[in-house]
């Protein structure tokens, strides 16, 4: 039997370690509200320090860096699954056009793992009645 529970431990291991990799470089889930003078984008980062995470706007590409400390080795020897990312690297092209110098975020907050970033939206033509 000791054979067997080796290879179950090993084989969720690398189920866990296929889980975190997929989430760090695929999602994490975002969500994005485009109302008339703003885009609201919320994004799902649980189990980060709000201290963890960096911004950046260049044009309308949006990068998210997050990256805490991994748990040291003497820890890690009874851990059976391991899905908890330690890093994001996510780029998100945001569906507005900005030119450089118009990326100002109005604000970032991170509250209970979720990251809500409000970025103005200036209109760039006129309203045309119709009579």
């Amino acid at each position: 039997m000791g054979l067997v529970n080796s290879m179950a431990k090993e084989m969720m291991k690398e189920i866990g370690n296929k889980s975190r990799e997929f989430y760090e470089f695929v999602l994490p889930p975002v969500d994005m509200h485009l109302e008339d003078d703003r885009l609201t984008l919320l994004i799902d980062i649980p189990g980060f320090q709000k201290d963890d995470i960096k911004l950046s706007l260049n044009r309308n590409i949006l990068s998210i860096q997050a990256c805490k400390e991994k748990v040291s080795d003497e820890k890690k020897h009874n851990v059976i699954c391991n899905q908890r990312p330690s890093m994001i690297d996510k780029k998100i092209r945001l569906p507005i056009r900005l030119k450089e110098g118009e990326e100002d975020v109005t604000s970032a907050k991170y509250e209970q793992g979720v990251l809500t970033i409000v970025v103005p939206v200036q209109k760039h033509g006129k309203d045309i009645t119709i009579e």
